[in-house]
């Protein structure tokens, strides 16, 4: 007979699900010192780990029996430059409202900020029915670099690729390093903060060479805006037909 879920007044203290704490008391046991306890939603577990110990705790994650995670789910780097910074420009826009920015800044961010960049690993135990997001911030901005796993899970070789290719951020050790989504030419990491929506340069097929060349955008720049929900005089009730079904 299977085990009655508990009520949620039976949940840890910290919000999290009852697997969870037991769960991080075994992560930190074994990595110890290497990672540290991120915040995170209350029945998920979040871990950064430093870039120099990275393989020693993906390889400990995987082989220690008690924590057992042998797949490596998804891969993603990620450009911290405007976190906690942006404001939507909208209508009704306000400092407070939902997902508004924690800081307002009056420059601009710093494209060479330490931690820039980071890379973000989803794990998951079978065995354990358990999932771990691990992270790892590159230590260099101008050069971000981190080591890859491919030798800990092979699956990561194409997630590794994508993260290089959208975000420029090096793997050290990768046996392929190269593009896998955008064209051997293109210029740039499309997925940094700071690349400009239009592009830096595009591409055409040219009669006369016969071939495919690259040439400055001439697409005209425009400003991607959120949807806002804003008053509409069509719907007020004054002007509905009377006749018409409530």
């Amino acid at each position: 007979m299977a085990e009655p879920i508990p009520p949620p007044d039976q949940k840890a203290a910290d919000g999290a699900s009852p697997t969870a704490p037991e769960l991080s008391r075994k992560i930190e046991a074994q990595l110890q010192d290497a990672a540290q306890r991120l915040p995170s939603l209350p029945d998920e577990l979040a871990y950064e780990v430093k870039p120099e110990a990275l393989l020693a705790a993906c390889r400990t994650l995987r082989d220690a029996p008690e924590l057992g995670f042998e797949m490596l789910m998804d891969v993603a780097g990620v450009d911290y430059l405007h976190h906690g910074r942006d404001e939507w420009q909208t209508e009704s826009a306000t400092g407070t409202g939902f997902s508004r920015a924690r800081i307002r800044a009056a420059t601009a961010p710093d494209p060479d900020m330490p931690g820039r960049f980071a890379v973000v690993y989803q794990l998951l135990s079978v065995a354990h029915n358990a999932r771990l997001r691990l992270r790892v911030k590159c230590p260099d901005t101008r050069e971000p670099t981190v080591d890859s796993v491919t030798g800990i899970w092979a699956g990561a070789n194409w997630f590794e690729r994508e993260a290089f290719d959208l975000f420029g951020i090096l793997f050290r050790g990768h046996p392929d390093l190269r593009r896998i989504l955008t064209d051997y030419g293109f210029i740039g990491h499309p997925f940094r903060k700071d690349f400009p929506l239009i592009g830096n340069v595009e591409a055409q097929y040219d009669p006369e060479k016969k071939r495919v060349v690259y040439q400055p955008v001439s697409i005209v720049p425009r400003v991607l805006v959120p949807k806002v929900i804003r008053h509409d005089h069509r719907y007020e009730p004054a002007l509905r037909d009377p006749e018409a079904p409530r």
